[in-house]
């Protein structure tokens, strides 16, 4: 595994609409359950294709998650309102699987006791 800086955000995965693209760092989170992955990927693809623009789920340093969306400053069709309204949709019913992320990369990197 590479050196990681714990004082910068992680990417965890990201959809990209404009070059229908999937990612996923397998590097850090790779151990990660499968239907933990399958879920981000379904959860960042179906997004893409709701909304448009880009979406990427990353760890903070804390160990906190965030969803970030971005456009590209010529896309007409992106609607930001769903956009937002889309996130925190994501961020309600999918509460316990952003917190298993979190948990995953506090216990994993941040070496946090876990009981």
């Amino acid at each position: 595994m590479s050196d990681i800086n714990l004082n910068e955000r992680v990417v965890v995965c990201g959809a990209n609409a404009y070059e229908k693209k999937y990612y996923f760092n397998e590097e850090m989170f790779g151990k990660m359950p499968q239907s933990i992955k399958d879920d981000l990927h379904i959860i960042c693809v179906l997004f893409t294709e709701e909304v448009g623009g880009i979406i990427t789920i990353v760890v903070e340093p804390d160990g906190g998650v965030s969803l970030d969306t971005q456009c590209a400053e010529d896309d007409y069709y992106y609607d930001e309102i769903s956009s937002g309204l889309l996130i925190n949709k994501i961020r309600m019913n999918r509460k316990e699987l952003l917190e298993s992320i979190s948990l995953f990369y506090r216990v994993f990197y941040l070496h946090e006791k876990f009981e």
